[in-house]
Order: structure tokens, then C-alpha cells, then sequence
């Protein structure tokens, strides 16, 4: 019996001794890895600045109309991710793709990510480019931000676009945010180890090789920082804000959706309370999933352009 304990004493030692191990080479990794990807970092866009920190913006195109672009959470290079729909929308209009802060190039701010701050940035950043009139167009939570922006600036927006974007009362907003496990995985490296382990959730549009790899290093970059920590834990708030929130009556407003989305209940009809009362109010679906920008730009484009045209 003394031997069969002592065994299993040194096995329980062993495994603890390797099972330590192993998490210490998972956060040894993750940090000599994050340094060295710190220069592989390559340069977009131009700077902003916006109450004292960096935003990072792009702007391609020269048409006489200027289209703003708001990315889906945890998006970690908005101007990477929206490059097809760019490219298709460059030769019609100016394209300006904001990186809110914690997002792609930009600095990260010590300021909680609420409704008010989100909103008043995004603005301070177009008034600092001395754009001030423009189409709003959006990607999922961005929906959330555009319809209180569009309420605050209702006189500089012409038009609101959403692509699959969030509703105030969609199913699912009062789910709290696990922010410490994310932090703790982050911290630990084991962010970085469940991205080799399972690479599809790289999502990214289809690109060149050089891009998706920016795309991977930025995502390990941005993932769970503190921004994108603080505006999970922002949802509930900031839903709650938006709930009263209708969409101006006279603001054109066109939503693009996935046809089938099997994880929010009714999903279709919800936008089309959104524009119930819109005098110019559009809703369309196409077959694909969360990510249309990705793969229905072309047709996003098209639509959207003789929407524009029709109110004309």
C-alpha cells in the first residue's frame, strides 16, 4: 500500500509539474510571439486625433457623395475587413472606414465604451477630417451606435446602411460578458493557442495571402483588449439605451440581411419595425451568413446605389 501511495503521489506531482509547464510555455510564447509581431505590423491609413488619442482612419475614392463605414465588434482591422466592399464602393463614392479605439491601428482609450463616448468619437474624428455630410453605413453592433448617432447628427447624415446590423430589441442583449475570462485568456496566451489550434476563426474576406496575415497579427493584437473588454460589458447598457431610438422619418434607411439566421429570432421582422415608419425604407436578404461584406459586396453595392437613385 506504502509504494502504491507513493506512486501515485509522484504520478499527481508529475502531472501537476507538466500540466505547469505547459502553461508557462503557452505565456512565454504568447509574449516573445506578440513582440516579434509587433513589427510585422505593416502601416494603412492616417491618423486623427480624437480627445487626445490616435484613430486610425482610410479613405479611398473621390466621388461626390462620402459613404462611412462602422465595423461589427472585435473587428480587429475594420479597413482590412472591408476591403472588398471598399474596392466595389471607391469607384462610386469617397469611402472612409473608421477604426473605432481598440480597433485595428488606433490607440486604445481609458474611456468606458458607452453610447455617449463610442458615438461623440466616431463624430469628432469626421469633424477633424472636415467631412460633414455623408452616408452612414454599418455592421452589426455599429447598428446600435448608428441609430443613436443618426438621432444626435440627424442634419449630417444622409442616408443609413446596415449590413446585417443589431437591433435595440433583438433576442440576447441582456446575456452578461464573461470580460474576465476573456481577460484571462488573453493574458495567458491561451488566446493565441485556441486561434493555431482551430484557424477558422480567423474570419476575413477573401484576400491576398500578406492580408490575411495582417489581419491574423492584428486580431492577436487587439483580441480582448481593454476597449473591446469594456464594450462587451457596455451591451446591456447601451441596448437599453437605444431601445426608444426610432430611425428619423425622412432618413433614407436600407437594410441588407442574411436570409436565414438561425441564432436571432425573427430577425427580418425586427428591421422592418426599424422602418415602419420611414418614408424611404428598404429591406433586403441575401444567402450567406453574419459577414455579407465579405461575401454579397458586389451585390450590396448594386442594390444600394439604385436605392439611392430611386429617392433621388
Amino acid at each position: 500500500m506504502k509504494k502504491l501511495l507513493v506512486f501515485m503521489l509522484k504520478s499527481i506531482g508529475a502531472l501537476v509539474a507538466a500540466i505547469g509547464l505547459f502553461i508557462a510555455i503557452v505565456f512565454i510564447v504568447n509574449i516573445i510571439s506578440s513582440k516579434s509581431e509587433q513589427g510585422k505590423i505593416i502601416p494603412y491609413g492616417q491618423s486623427v486625433l480624437v480627445d487626445g488619442k490616435n484613430m486610425n482612419v482610410t479613405i479611398q475614392g473621390k466621388g461626390e457623395e462620402t459613404v462611412v463605414l462602422l465595423p461589427g465588434f472585435g473587428t480587429a482591422a475594420p479597413a482590412l475587413d472591408y476591403k472588398p466592399l471598399v474596392d466595389d464602393l471607391s469607384p462610386f463614392y469617397r469611402v472612409v472606414v473608421i477604426e473605432p479605439f481598440g480597433y485595428g491601428l488606433s490607440d486604445v482609450t481609458e474611456k468606458e465604451r458607452t453610447l455617449d463616448n463610442m458615438v461623440s468619437e466616431i463624430h469628432e474624428s469626421l469633424q477633424r477630417l472636415h467631412i460633414d455630410r455623408y452616408i452612414l453605413m454599418a455592421h452589426s453592433i455599429s447598428g446600435i451606435y448608428g441609430l443613436d448617432y443618426v438621432n444626435k447628427y440627424e442634419n449630417e447624415v444622409s442616408a443609413f446602411v446596415g449590413i446585417d446590423s443589431s437591433v435595440p430589441t433583438q433576442d440576447g442583449t441582456d446575456v452578461p460578458f464573461p470580460a474576465e475570462t476573456y481577460k484571462l485568456l488573453k493574458k495567458s496566451g491561451f488566446s493565441r493557442l485556441l486561434m493555431k489550434l482551430t484557424p477558422d476563426q480567423l474570419i476575413t474576406p477573401t484576400v491576398d495571402d500578406p492580408t490575411r496575415e495582417q489581419i491574423r497579427i492584428l486580431t492577436l493584437k487587439n483580441m480582448f483588449n481593454p476597449n473591446i473588454l469594456s464594450e462587451g460589458e457596455h451591451f446591456i447598457p447601451n441596448f437599453k439605451a437605444a431601445e426608444k431610438l426610432t430611425f428619423p422619418t425622412n432618413l433614407p434607411v436600407i437594410f441588407f440581411l442574411q436570409a436565414n439566421d438561425t441564432e436571432t429570432e425573427g430577425w427580418t421582422p425586427l428591421h422592418e419595425e426599424q422602418i415602419k415608419n420611414s418614408v424611404h425604407g428598404k429591406v433586403m436578404t441575401f444567402e450567406g451568413g453574419h459577414y455579407l461584406h465579405h461575401t454579397r459586396s458586389k451585390e450590396i453595392v448594386e442594390n444600394f446605389r439604385e436605392f439611392m437613385n430611386e429617392i433621388k
